[in-house]
């Protein structure tokens, strides 16, 4: 972890915990400074308090996430810190509270990014910025069943990305590594999250494809590295050299197999998902067959645009199509081949978006099954 992202983990830490001391003390959000964003940056935002809700900020993903709500911030002429950080530590309840609060303090004039945590969480967090009037975008997660057009206009866009087509992609060139026989292990994500789902669904669809390579096992290591290494060194104990190749559901987990791998001594070809830096390297140096960047920075950015643009009235969400409200992002698969070309696009330095073209990268509705 870099000593930025610690950093910025104290800081918002220390920043929760003076909160939640001031509000046991009776105080009020006046006598905290920076709690939940100020009075100058909602008047420079046309009166709206920003806000993004998500896991945390450890890992370079939701770093990005999150550094794409800052950049939509910063068009508007704001410091980032003018967007307030809703940091749930994968907590659903702690979610749905912090919402429910920051919308309190704003008197709901609250424009919200959101990842719900879990699917289930989505529907109380929607209908909670409902109730109180503000606006909310949702990324990943939700249950099939809910829709932004049931909710209303307060409940903006859903965006995810197709888990399952570049799962299989990754999964294929995985299947190519192993000369098209062989058992696979798979480490997964938190159960319940949708991404989760899909990147799996899109390695037994690869499977099916290959009558010579079995799904050994798939257990979840709920995107963690940690868990993800001791994961694979019981997965080496119980399948030993049954093993031919490994399929992971995001580059954290991904390098804790190659931890667990490198401490055996074994070398296997492993796959993972979301093209962080680190995962890019590693695909260029050989150690990772390939991962799939889903330009998490844009997406962090567009669903807070999305959110404070309908709060301004700039376009009203039930005017448009369902395409515009449940979209997925772009996804790209990096291999060997062209991981230089796309460092050098998208990690060296950052792409410029335009926050007004709000669905220019847009891959299509979200199809469900």
């Amino acid at each position: 972890m870099s000593t930025f992202i610690k950093d910025y983990i104290e800081r918002e830490t220390i920043s929760r915990r003076n909160f939640l001391l001031a509000t046991a003390a009776g105080l009020t959000s006046a006598a905290i400074p920076g709690a939940f964003g100020g009075g100058a940056a909602m008047a420079d935002a046309g009166g709206w308090a920003l806000a993004w809700s998500y896991r945390d900020r450890a890992s370079a993903y939701w770093n990005a996430i999150v550094s794409g709500g800052e950049a939509y911030t910063e068009s508007l002429g704001l410091k980032k810190d003018a967007m307030t950080n809703l940091i749930n530590e994968g907590s659903s309840e702690k979610s749905l509270a912090d919402i429910k609060a920051f919308l309190a303090k704003n008197n709901g004039k609250a424009a919200i990014a959101c990842d719900a945590n879990d699917s289930p969480n989505a529907r109380p967090v929607a209908e909670a910025v409902k109730k109180a009037g503000g606006y909310i975008s949702t990324i990943w997660n939700k249950t099939d069943d809910l829709h932004p057009w049931d909710i209303g206009d307060n409940y903006v866009a859903h965006i995810s990305w197709s888990g399952e087509k570049p799962s299989e992609e990754a999964a294929n060139i995985l299947i190519k590594a192993m000369g098209g026989e062989g058992a696979i292990v798979h480490l997964g994500g938190i159960p319940a999250n949708i991404p989760a789902i899909e990147r799996l669904n899109g390695l037994k669809n690869a499977i099916k494809k290959n009558p010579k390579v079995q799904l050994l096992d798939s257990q979840p290591a709920d995107w963690d590295t940690t868990k993800a290494a001791a994961l694979m060194s019981n997965y080496l104990t119980k399948y030993g050299n049954k093993i031919k190749g490994v399929h992971c559901a995001n580059d954290n987990m991904a390098y804790g197999v190659l931890q667990a791998l490198k401490a055996e001594g074994i070398n296997l070809p492993v796959t993972a998902f979301d093209g962080n830096p680190e995962a890019v390297d590693m695909v260029m140096k050989g150690e990772l067959l390939a991962t799939v960047f889903t330009n998490p920075h844009w997406g962090g950015g567009i669903a807070l645009g999305l959110a404070h643009q309908a709060a301004l009235g700039k376009f009203k969400p039930s005017e448009e199509p369902k395409a515009h409200r449940e979209f997925y992002g772009p996804s790209i698969l990096v291999t060997k081949a062209d991981a230089d070309a796309f460092k050098k696009k998208y990690l060296d330095s950052t792409p410029k978006y335009d926050w007004s073209d709000r669905w220019g990268l847009s891959a299509g509705q979200i199809e469900y099954k």
